[in-house]
């Protein structure tokens, strides 16, 4: 398979150039779907957008390379690849929009790395090297719908609980985390006395577990347990 290594310099048709932003529009729309139907900031628009503003540039560039090196004039000098690299960190200002904090906790970082590799798909395409593009492009995708599922990760997450009656709802508790496999790394715990008597016992639990979804079940059961008060997610 050989592939299409175009050369810089070369002087663009009508039809190379609707080739090439067709490809950066299909690339960066499939890659913008995927964000979009799990409701990231940036979506289906954005990564069209992204990717073809970074093919137009690529061959803006690629023309500007073919007129200098025609006029003959040895006093022009071109630098190749410098309009390009300001894709490169211009699209980082864009990716850093998209990355969230909240309460300690940091969301959108695949986000950004997808549209930084969008833009570099964009560059590629508008250099002419399409199949190198749709090959990362392809890698790309796998990466955002499969990878996570084909070599999972245990995820560790911070669990609080405020509960009364300590001996029965600790036992329930340890019984309950059994059951779901779940392994309780760590337990920072206090106790209050409120104005009726009683005592409010909160414990924080560290807590690997092997999926998100096992997580979701593990609030919505705990919270349905009489002796629990409140149960919430930490980053403390």
């Amino acid at each position: 398979m050989v592939l299409d290594w175009t050369k810089f310099g070369e002087t663009l048709t009508v039809e190379m150039v609707l080739y090439r932003m067709m490809a950066a529009v299909i690339l960066g729309a499939i890659i913008g779907i995927d964000r979009e139907v799990k409701n990231r900031p940036a979506g289906m628009r954005t990564y069209v957008l992204v990717c073809v503003g970074a093919t137009l540039i690529a061959l803006v560039e690629q023309q500007t390379i073919y007129y200098v090196s025609h006029l003959g004039n040895q006093q022009i000098t071109m630098s190749i690849g410098r309009i390009t690299a300001t894709i490169v960190s211009g699209v980082s200002f864009l990716g850093a929009g998209t990355i969230v904090r909240s309460e300690r906790k940091i969301k959108g970082l695949t986000t950004a790395a997808s549209l930084w590799c969008t833009a570099c798909l964009g560059v590629a395409i508008g250099a002419g090297y399409v199949t190198m593009a749709l090959i990362a492009g392809i890698i790309v995708i796998v990466v955002l719908k499969f990878l996570q599922k084909v070599i999972p990760i245990n995820t560790y997450k911070k669990l609080e609980v405020q509960f009364i009656h300590r001996t029965e709802t600790l036992n329930y508790l340890n019984h309950y985390f059994e059951e779901m496999n779940v392994v309780i790394l760590d337990v920072d715990f206090h106790a209050e006395v409120v104005k009726t008597g009683n005592t409010i016992y909160t414990n924080i639990y560290s807590l690997s577990l092997k999926d998100k979804k096992g997580y979701t079940e593990i609030i919505g059961a705990l919270s349905e347990y009489p002796n629990v008060m409140a149960v919430r997610t930490t980053n403390v």
